[in-house]
């Protein structure tokens, strides 16, 4: 609290309620606190950079020191067009060399072209399958999160009772089924016996073919979350400052939307960093369960065919989203919790 202002330590002390530091906007420190946010704002910004410079590292060498090469096939090239294919596409440089010439392209947009797939470059590629990806996994983020957290307050308020019984159950049964178990087994239900959604492919226009695979994707998510939820919001109801405001007569509809809630929050905020990167490599697996177009498979044939450039624009383009996603999660979680951003 040494960072806190002197009217601030008063709100504090006086309520016993860390929800009065969220609420109180008039006393002197004010600025203080906003700078205090711009300052962990601008902190988590300057990290974003480096760790994707990394990643985009780790990976490009990883890729050219892995056994095989883009060239192999079952019939092996004649020694002279293996050399003229090599020489065209500059593999025949030195590594470093490499590594310096795409990542000045990559300064520019320009992700190369794909070595097996010649009719096209890896932008192409990306723009194709990427806004379908984006879209399962932007919309299986918010599918666990509207279930997630209503259930989690609904079996922290009936604790020990059927509701949070049931919770519990599905949370277990969501995290012990893998996605290429459980899509099948949504598919074969609401696909094949109701026949009310479609089992897979993709049709341009129709959300109904994402249902599933969203379903599927958020399921391990939204039990996370409600786990989660459910633990902070009782840690959170048995809190000195929460008794004293059921003592002062306030009602538990305000006690949880005034003072539980938005504290109990903070660490599904904390989670969605790795819920994040969850659904970006789980999404690859969904998409090839259900046949659907997106990105995922472009990596995925980059990765057998040894496509370097296909596989590098794939992983430059899920590292950022994962970075940007994780960034939107830490910045949540700063203005959610103000000790995070006075660390």
């Amino acid at each position: 609290m040494r960072s806190l202002s002197h009217p601030a330590k008063k709100a504090l002390a006086a309520t016993g309620d860390p929800a009065a530091l969220y609420k109180t906007r008039n006393f002197p420190g004010a600025p203080v606190q906003s700078l205090a946010m711009l300052s962990y704002a601008l902190r988590r910004i300057a990290g974003f950079v480096p760790t994707l410079l990394v990643v985009i590292t780790a990976s490009f060498f990883v890729m050219r020191l892995a056994p095989g090469g883009p060239f192999d096939q079952e019939q092996a090239l004649p020694p002279a067009v293996r050399a003229n294919l090599e020489r065209l596409y500059g593999l025949d440089e030195p590594l470093t060399l490499q590594y310096a010439h795409y990542l000045r392209a990559l300064v520019h947009g320009d992700f190369g072209p794909s070595l097996r797939q010649r009719d096209f470059t890896v932008g192409d590629l990306i723009a194709q399958g990427l806004p379908l990806s984006a879209t399962l996994g932007i919309a299986a983020l918010l599918l666990a999160l509207l279930v997630g957290i209503p259930a989690g307050i609904v079996a922290a308020l009936r604790r020990d009772r059927p509701a949070d019984y049931c919770l519990n159950a599905f949370a277990a049964l969501a995290l012990a089924l893998p996605s290429f178990v459980t899509g099948p087994l949504l598919a074969l239900v609401f696909g094949l016996y109701l026949r009310w959604l479609p089992v897979g492919g993709w049709q341009p226009g129709a959300p109904r073919y994402l249902a599933l695979p969203a379903l599927t994707l958020a399921l391990p998510v939204a039990a996370n979350v409600a786990r989660l939820t459910r633990a902070s919001l009782l840690e959170v109801l048995g809190a000195p400052y929460v008794r004293s405001a059921r003592a002062r007569g306030l009602g538990a509809a305000r006690v949880l939307w005034g003072h539980a809630l938005r504290p109990a929050l903070t660490p599904v905020v904390s989670y969605l960093g790795p819920a994040v990167a969850f659904v970006v490599t789980g999404s690859l697996v969904i998409e090839t369960v259900f046949g659907l177009p997106g990105s995922g498979r472009y990596l995925v044939q980059g990765a057998i065919d040894r496509d370097y450039p296909l596989v590098m624009g794939m992983i430059v383009v899920y590292g950022a989203l994962t970075l940007s996603l994780n960034l939107v999660a830490d910045l949540l979680h700063g203005w959610l919790d103000p000790g995070v951003r006075h660390e």
